[in-house]
This record gives C-alpha cells, structure tokens and sequence, in this order.
C-alpha cells in the first residue's frame, strides 16, 4: 500500500497549530504529531483532554502546547498562531450536525466564521497553506445523484444547517487563494470511527465497539452501507496534506472502507466473540450517498492512508479495552 507521506526537510523547524484537537480527529492528529518528535500546539475552547488521554500517555501529553481560546475570535487566533509559532496550522475545530440543529447562529459562528478567523490569522501569519476539516454534508441525499462512487465535484446539495456552513467554508477557502495566494486542502470525511469518536450523527458504531470492548450489548440506529474512515488514518492525511508542496484551493473526498453495516457488526464480533449476537442495528440506511470516489485526491497528492476495516476495528476495540482496564474511560461514554 502507498501512501501520502511526503518528507519534510526537517521536522525540528516545523510547528503545528492545530485547532478543536479536543476532539477525535484532532486527538489523532496530535497523536502522530507528538510521536514523530514534531512541536503541536493546541487551541480549543474545551478544557478536558480526556480523548487526548484516552490515546496519549502522560509523557506524551506533557509536550504538547494547550492554548484556550474562542475560535470566534479573531485576536485570540492571531494570539494562538503567534504564541505557537505556528509553520503549519490544521483547523478542525467546529461543531458538529446536531449541536448546528440546537442552535444554528452558535453553530454559524464557530463553524463559519471561525474558519474565515483561521484563515485571516493564517495569511496575517505569513503562512502559505491551511487544511481544514469538510464533509459529506456538503452533499445532498443519495437519490439526488446517480449510482457509483460520488465524486468530489459532485453538485452540493446540503440539507443541514452543518452542512451549509461546511459549503461556505469551502467558498472561504477558494477566495483566500483567489484574493491572497493562500492555499488550502478540505477534506471530506463521512462515517470516521475509531477512539474518541463519541458525538454526531455517525458515532454509534464506534459507540458499539466500546460496548463490546466492556462485554455490553448496544444497538446501532441505523444501517446500510457506506463509507468509513479509521481516525487515524484520516490524521495522517490531515498532516500529509499540511505537508504536501500543494499550491490552490481544492476539496477532497477521503472514501476509507465501503462496508455494510452487517460487515461492521461481524468485524466487532470477530474483534470480542464474548458479544456475538448483541450487537445489533437497524435496518434503514442513512439517507446519503453511500461511496465516494477518492481518485481526485490520488492524482494530486497521492494515496492516502488506509487501514483496512477489519484491522482498524480491532485496533479500535483493543485501545478500549486497555483504557477500560486502566480506568481511562467508562463503558457509558
């Protein structure tokens, strides 16, 4: 397997800012960063690393850089990118669909206008490229396109509040490299899973692998087929990308392992037999497009990184597991 793993001259001179590294892909991220020997600085609203903790030991933890901050605020951005030194910035911070549903201005600033304070902080910086955090909802329901792998310029179509912003983020981006030559790479994920996915939508079969991790039933709301992504791998495209010597705007779908959801459940099973037969879902699939063509993306930057599904759930299962036995997390989060 190749995968997008360009070299840097020199991980000393490198130093990251990435944003809502509290959450799952961010923990990831700081994960690889920080076992690389590369400096990560850190800037979230949230205060409780506990998903950082769940993937991180103590050592691993203490080197990495905490800068609390409002994202929705430009000085406090400009402050984190200089307090940081920051040569390389990943901006995941955002909330996700249901959190946008309660509370849809909340949700347009932080996701919108939080996006576009990254951007303005990362031009005033001097730096010459973000990579930010999209997603399928840009897209509309699976009915609205042909059958076959969706491609990334597939007409937008969102049906959500979150999804709308993710679009106008996009449009951010374009405009940024089309007035001031900074480049961006967005990227598109769908169903991500792995350790300290615990919110959204698609959460529950990562929820369903921590049950089987602590011996428990749990039931999946939902089924069908599409597309997941492995935290981890997506991190290493988050980095590889930040990385690559890429020069314009554009937006990437990450395609991972296209599985029903029949073929999750076998895949937990295979990982914890004790729970064969109590994990369970529900027949109704999501109503979105269920593959993505991830091609576009291997033309300019390469393969990306791809753990296959049933490798990714055992790792999964097997992180729960040490940190259930060492206290790290309870079988209810």
């Amino acid at each position: 397997m190749s995968t997008l793993n360009p070299q840097p001259p020199s991980l000393s001179t490198q130093r990251f800012l990435v944003t809502g590294a509290l959450g799952c892909i961010g923990a990831w991220v700081v994960r690889n960063l920080v076992r690389e020997g590369t400096t990560v600085a850190v800037l979230d609203l949230a205060s409780n690393p506990h998903r950082l903790r769940l993937i991180l030991n103590d050592e691993e933890l203490a080197r990495v850089q905490f800068i609390a901050g409002d994202i929705t605020d430009l000085p406090t951005v400009e402050a984190a990118f200089k307090d940081s030194a920051a040569t390389h910035v990943i901006h995941l911070a955002g909330l996700q669909v249901p959190f946008c549903k309660a509370d849809p201005p909340l949700g347009a600033r932080v996701n919108v206008v939080g996006t576009v304070n990254v951007f303005e902080a990362a031009k005033r910086a001097g730096l010459k490229r973000v990579v930010y955090a999209s997603s399928i909802a840009v897209y509309g329901l699976s009915d609205e396109y042909p059958e076959g792998p969706l491609p990334h310029d597939a007409p937008l179509k969102p049906r959500s509040h979150y999804g709308v912003y993710k679009q106008a983020n996009e449009g951010t981006a374009r405009v940024y490299w089309l007035d001031d030559g900074l480049s961006s790479v967005g990227l598109r994920a769908y169903t991500v899973y792995g350790p300290g996915r615990d919110q959204g939508l698609t959460s529950s079969p990562t929820k369903a692998m921590l049950a089987a991790a602590a011996g428990r039933p749990y039931h999946i709301g939902f089924g069908g087929r599409c597309a997941y992504q492995f935290a981890d791998d997506v991190a290493r495209a988050f980095i590889a990308c930040a990385r690559a010597p890429f020069q314009g705007a554009e937006i990437f779908n990450l395609r991972g392992s296209v599985a029903t959801m029949g073929e999750i459940v076998a895949a937990i099973e295979a990982a914890a037999p004790d729970v064969k037969g109590q994990i369970t879902f529900d027949d109704k699939p999501l109503p979105f497009p269920e593959d993505m063509d991830d091609a576009a993306f291997a033309t300019a930057l390469g393969r990306i990184p791809d753990t296959p599904l049933a490798e990714g759930v055992r790792q999964t299962i097997d992180i729960f597991r040490r940190a259930l036995a060492e206290g790290r997390i309870s079988a209810g989060n």
